[in-house]
């Protein structure tokens, strides 16, 4: 089994990337799915996130009301660093489990938004980075997620930087062009991986 890690900031077209390798024959485990499941509800990471940040990050059905959860992670510091101290542990348990199901010389691509945060780029046999500017970042949020100028930059500096994310990279895919562009780019590099 060959480990590669996908990261990414947020708007970069990893998500893109990522359904490509799929397609490929990559195996993936996407943090951010992993994220979500071990707080449905129900579970014991919700509990734990109730216990940690009180019912008002419940929606009245009971589920984890994301956007409230995220306007103050996205806000605060100090709040999104005890949201991930029970998020990623239970994600990394997840994360075990499905690569020991994973078939003999699969490539399995770990989708991980946050990888340059998590200081486990070292993990990895090799790190893609899916790059782009930070003006293309924020234009596509405001037009294809519908957020203000303000939630996009605030999402954005809540992540690393871009300097940070291709210090860590083996390959870097540039999202820049077009469709049939970032194609290409994605096969070459998941020939260069395999």
């Amino acid at each position: 089994m060959t480990r590669v890690g996908l990261t990414g900031g947020i708007a970069s077209g990893k998500s893109t990337v990522s359904a490509m390798l799929a397609e490929l024959g990559a195996v993936i485990i996407d943090g951010d799915a992993l994220a979500r499941e071990v707080v449905e509800k129900g579970t014991p990471g919700l509990t734990a996130v109730v216990e940690e940040f009180g019912d008002e990050v419940l929606t009245p059905a009971g589920d984890l009301d994301r956007p409230a959860m995220g306007a103050l992670v996205f806000a605060d510091a100090a709040a999104r660093k005890r949201l991930e101290a029970i998020v990623h542990p239970l994600v990394f348990e997840r994360i075990v489990e499905l690569e020991t199901t994973a078939p003999d010389g699969a490539l399995v691509v770990h989708d991980i938004p946050l990888l340059a945060e998590s200081g486990r780029a070292d993990t990895f046999d090799a790190v893609i980075v899916v790059d782009a500017p930070a003006t293309a970042q924020i234009e596509r949020m405001v037009r294809d997620r519908g957020w203000t100028l303000e939630e996009a930059e605030s999402r954005m500096a809540a992540q690393a930087g871009r300097a940070d994310r291709l210090a860590i990279a083996t390959h870097v895919i540039e999202n820049t062009g077009t469709i049939e562009d970032l194609r290409r780019r994605v096969t070459e590099v998941f020939d260069l991986v395999r």
